[in-house]
């Protein structure tokens, strides 16, 4: 021990911690503890393990396996997936129930707003007379029926529109059914011929509606659809009792105005062109092709209908006109 004391009170430290012996020009490099007292050698730390002091410390290791942190890794991954997850449905939850919010609003709308002043525009068109004006904005009902198919109303406006058109031609039949047998003709007459006039006017202001919803998406018009409503609520209700007063005033000529006759079997043909086989040979007079192609054979039967007819129109009060003027046949 006195030797060891008298050793280490030769051994002066300068300041970068290298021991000199005194009285000696060689350094003596650090002497270690482990070296003293024979212990088990302990990794330095810090400065003294050779680190600069700007080094970075490392941060402590959690304790387990070196398979840990790929655990903690592949477990973080999984919780962030769950929660991206939950955040995607959480998110098409709000985007679904604000979607909801915001058609229910635009709905109510459309039946507060639009609607009304559809519905109002299309009585007053459904009414008028071919002969009558009546004021009403197209220009607004265009723009209406504009923002409805604009925003998604398509399938509520068409079928608010054929209710509507729809109940208009019920009470149009029910008309009819407490008419005389003597203005039937006329008075249908002017129910078809109002009807057609009023689609005129409906049909262009509803341009969007059967462009962008009848037309693509239901592959039909807006009118034929319209039109197919009178056949089905008012002359399919009628074409039974209205056929043999046809028939009988054609047998009588000008029991019925020409113009009136002619109006209603075109009519009754433009809406259903099967209806001319319930009576050939009236339609056959106002529409060309009802009858088949005549034939040779038949020459004879055509001549003798037609004198009958000239005979007909003879004994009603129409002479043939002066024969005067007729030119000579050759034989004579």
């Amino acid at each position: 021990m006195e030797a060891m004391e008298e050793d280490s009170s030769n051994i002066k430290d300068d300041h970068n911690h290298n021991y000199r012996a005194s009285g000696s020009g060689k350094v003596r490099s650090c002497l270690s503890r482990n070296q003293l007292t024979d212990q088990p050698t302990v990794p330095p730390t810090g400065c003294a393990a050779g680190k600069g002091p700007g080094t970075r410390k490392r941060k402590p290791r959690p304790c387990g396996t070196g398979g840990t942190k790929s655990m903690e890794s592949d477990t973080g991954s999984e919780s962030s997936e769950v929660i991206e997850a939950d955040c995607s449905e959480i998110k098409s939850s709000l985007d679904s129930t604000s979607k909801f919010l915001l058609n229910a609003i635009a709905v109510e709308d459309y039946k507060q707003n639009y609607w009304p002043n559809l519905e109002n525009a299309i009585d007053r068109l459904l009414i008028q007379s071919p002969t009558d004006h009546i004021a009403v904005s197209y220009a607004q009902i265009y723009s209406y029926v504009y923002k409805c198919v604009c925003q998604q109303h398509s399938e509520l406006l068409y079928s608010d529109l054929t209710s509507k058109i729809m109940g208009h031609l019920k009470q149009v039949s029910a008309r009819l059914q407490d008419v005389s047998e003597d203005e039937f003709i006329e008075n249908f007459n002017v129910a078809l011929t109002q009807y057609t006039a009023s689609l005129q006017c409906i049909v262009p202001v509803f341009m969007y509606l059967n462009k962008f919803y009848i037309e693509s998406k239901l592959n039909r018009d807006l009118r034929e659809d319209l039109m197919k409503l009178f056949a089905d609520h008012v002359a399919e209700k009628h074409v039974n009792a209205l056929m043999p007063l046809l028939i009988k005033a054609h047998s009588m000529p000008f029991q019925v105005q020409p113009s009136t006759m002619a109006s209603v079997v075109n009519g009754l043909y433009s809406l259903r062109p099967e209806w001319a086989q319930l009576a050939p040979a009236l339609f056959s007079r106002f529409i060309p092709q009802i009858n088949p192609p005549a034939v040779e054979s038949m020459l004879p039967d055509y001549a003798a209908c037609d004198q009958k007819l000239q005979m007909e129109l003879s004994i009603n009060g129409f002479p043939r006109g002066d024969q005067s003027r007729k030119r000579a046949s050759e034989d004579s």
